[in-house]
């Protein structure tokens, strides 16, 4: 199985156990671009089924899509959280600025 497909695998499993929360750590960070999109587009219909998830990801663009929440960490502390709008639009700690200044492109 390709690595987008062994995620989407991975990912029907959890689902089959009905969780009340998934957690997701770097899900699309070794997929090739194409298989990165299918797995985001499965996140994102997960989402807007309602399920909670927590996810770790460089994904800027998709998290601001689907959170509800953003916590920023730096060094295992977390620096700054609140809602996507205001942490990419106004980000209040400048190791969040710094961050998001140098992946705004993602």
């Amino acid at each position: 199985l390709s690595g987008g497909q062994q995620q989407r695998v991975a990912i029907a499993r959890a689902l089959a156990m009905e969780p009340q929360v998934m957690l997701f750590d770097e899900p699309t960070s070794a997929l090739d671009p194409e298989l990165r999109e299918e797995v985001l587009r499965v996140m994102r219909q997960l989402a807007e089924e309602g399920l909670t998830m927590i996810v770790v990801t460089h994904e800027m663009q998709f998290a601001r899509d689907i959170a509800d929440r953003i916590l920023f960490f730096d060094d295992g502390l977390v620096v700054e959280s609140g809602p996507p709008d205001r942490i990419f639009s106004n980000p209040q700690h400048e190791r969040t600025r710094e961050f998001l200044s140098k992946v705004a492109t993602r």
